[in-house]
């Protein structure tokens, strides 16, 4: 029997995601790929295998999973209830080995919105035009459902029970965003004042887009209804008509009409994907230069990322320093005591 995932029960958001398919812009089909891709390369660091291997992504709620055979998993982006059939729970931002025959159990977020489950060798369901990436909105792949058997590809082995600290994007927080071609129009005092108000990510949220609230007023432009339809990209930020942004995620649109007061650095969409309705956020102009700079050392970092994984139970005979333990309650070193008292 080949390799297989048995979907026993799927969430309302359950997909199959990658890096998403470049190229196709042209045709009017944005990359898309998983809405957290930082969470990609976690996942392949925790199980020492390519980045651009397809995993599940969970949206906001897990399911319940059974595999054919014993299998390496990880588990990554928004944390998540986890546990095997036999009561074992299991660490998010970890790997694990899941056994054949057990079912792993994958309840709601506790934070954030897009958990990822990864497994050893990747999910190897048929490639659409060059990716295994669901894009819900232009009907390429589909949602995964109960009963679904996902096929699993070859895992060249490695080490479970690692764990990785995961980079902090759940919180909200600064994002940094490029000047946009429409960034002008909006005049020199409308961009202070966006960059000085809080804003607060709306319930309207979906792999298309996120809507935030600005705190005041919303945002006027000079010549906005000049604004000719013309190509759009994930991290665009598009100030609709009556003045409030949207971010645009991974499965956009390819062409808009809307203004763009900026574009968030990719390195900074993770905070946005993850954040749940009612997070903050400001923002915060940088120069081109300045951008390069960001995403060069965000790209080193990931590389350096399978050099971070630590064991999540720690070997006594690799403990340098094991004497400096407080092993039993109560042992000192004895030098703390006032023998004459």
């Amino acid at each position: 029997m080949s390799r297989a995932l048995t979907v026993l029960q799927a969430g309302p958001g359950l997909t199959v995601q990658d890096m998403g398919r470049s190229g196709y812009l042209v045709y009017g089909l944005s990359a898309g790929g998983a809405a957290d891709k930082l969470a990609l390369a976690e996942g392949a660091a925790l199980l020492g295998q390519d980045p651009e291997l397809a995993a599940l992504e969970l949206a906001g709620l897990g399911g319940r999973f059974q595999a054919s055979e014993d299998m390496r998993i990880a588990l990554t982006g928004a944390p998540m209830s986890a546990a095997l059939d036999d009561g074992t729970a299991l660490r998010w931002n970890a790997s694990h080995l899941l056994p054949k025959g057990a079912v792993l159990t994958i309840g709601a977020v506790r934070a954030g919105s897009y958990g990822y489950l990864h497994l050893g060798g990747g999910i190897a369901t048929p490639p659409l035009l060059g990716a295994r990436s669901a894009h819900l909105v232009s009907g390429l792949g589909a949602r995964v459902q109960a009963g679904d058997v996902l096929p699993i590809g070859t895992d060249r082995g490695g080490a479970v029970n690692m764990a990785l600290e995961p980079e902090p994007r759940l919180d909200g927080g600064t994002l940094r965003m490029l000047p946009s071609l429409q960034t002008g129009l909006f005049g020199a005092a409308e961009l202070a004042r966006f960059q000085d108000t809080v804003f607060t990510r709306d319930s309207r949220a979906n792999r298309m887009g996120v809507r935030l609230l600005p705190e005041g007023a919303g945002f006027a432009l000079d010549g906005g209804l000049s604004v000719l339809s013309e190509v759009i990209a994930p991290g665009d930020i598009q100030v609709t008509g009556d003045g409030t942004p949207y971010v645009l995620m991974s499965e956009c649109q390819t062409t808009g009409g809307y203004p763009r007061i900026g574009s968030v650095l990719p390195s900074d969409l993770p905070r946005v994907a993850q954040a749940q309705a009612g997070t903050t956020f400001r923002f915060a102009l940088v120069s081109l230069p300045e951008a390069v700079e960001i995403e060069r050392r965000v790209a080193e970092a990931r590389a350096r990322l399978p050099g971070q994984l630590r064991p999540l139970l720690r070997d006594p005979a690799t403990l340098r320093d094991l004497l400096s333990y407080q092993l039993v309650s109560g042992v000192t070193a004895g030098d703390d005591l006032d023998f004459e008292n």
